[in-house]
């Protein structure tokens, strides 16, 4: 979905091109230089702010759905199979979209971040979601310190966490099928 927006960014750009060459040719109410100025900085604007399809809930997590699954909302208490990347700025923090197997916890246990654990249940098994975590959500005021191969968190630095829910052991309907629901 961000790259509809960066696609049609890239066309509003060009044709806006177009304009200010034809107007900026006939009129010295504003030269060249400056139209480019304008326009360069309402572009960054648009793929800078956060997407119009993007929601934000009570708790303050922003999210933005990259791709929709079907399958069944996870429920407190349930063991949740996920993959995810999370970001501080421009820092990796962790990525498990690449491994053997995805990251298991049991939603509502506390092992992921309270933006994350808050957000989950509102996910179906399919869906990959990128959330928007603020810092009080996030490592809060203590922020993290750095370990071996872990950047450094400062306090209530905001998170980018991509997430998608790839398993809920024990509901997976083949699994199910195969073994029976007796």
């Amino acid at each position: 979905m961000r790259v509809n927006a960066i696609t049609f960014a890239v066309c509003l750009m060009a044709s806006s091109l177009a304009v200010i060459n034809g107007w900026t040719s006939r009129s010295n109410a504003m030269s060249r230089q400056e139209a480019l100025a304008t326009m360069s900085s309402t572009m960054a604007a648009l793929l800078i702010a956060p997407p119009a399809f993007a929601e934000k809930l009570p708790s303050g997590v922003t999210y933005e759905v990259i791709k929709q699954g079907d399958g069944p909302k996870p429920e407190i208490g349930e063991l949740i199979a996920i993959r995810f990347a999370a970001f501080c700025g421009t820092n990796k923090i962790d990525d498990i979209f690449d491994t053997p197997e995805p990251y298991y916890t049991r939603l509502g246990s506390g092992g992921l971040l309270k933006g994350v654990e808050s957000t989950l249940p509102l996910m179906r098994v399919g869906d990959r979601w990128r959330l928007e975590i603020p810092g009080e959500l996030a490592f809060g005021s203590k922020g993290r310190p750095a370990s071996a191969g872990k950047p450094r968190i400062p306090a209530d630095a905001p998170i980018t966490f991509e997430v998608e829910v790839v398993g809920l052991p024990g509901k997976e309907p083949e699994l199910i099928e195969l073994i029976g629901d007796d």
